[in-house]
């Protein structure tokens, strides 16, 4: 498994060379239903005018969250990566 650090790195190349900025980007992130990820991804991006779709699993022990807002950077996407991993639980896609 890649650290974190050369994961981002990548990232941040692959998201120059194929994007422009500003423009949408798509996160997608998985999230145990129990516990309070949810509302602190909401929170995440609250100020970002996020479109936030949800979905149950059909055990209901996870939400999938779809998250499409515009992002000023490539770097700024990482920032938000970076934000979110502190949450228990949760799967980037």
């Amino acid at each position: 498994m890649q650290n974190k650090e050369e994961f981002y790195r990548k990232l941040r190349g692959q998201l120059d060379d194929t994007g422009k900025w500003p423009g949408e980007y798509m996160y997608k992130f998985i999230v145990p239903a129990a516990g309070d990820g949810l509302s602190r991804i909401e929170g995440i991006f609250k100020d970002y005018g996020a479109v936030i779709t949800t979905r149950s699993s059909k055990t209901g022990k996870y939400n999938s969250i779809t998250i499409r807002v515009i992002m000023p950077s490539s770097e700024s996407i990482i920032l938000k990566y970076r934000e979110c991993e502190s949450i228990e639980g949760i799967v980037s896609l």
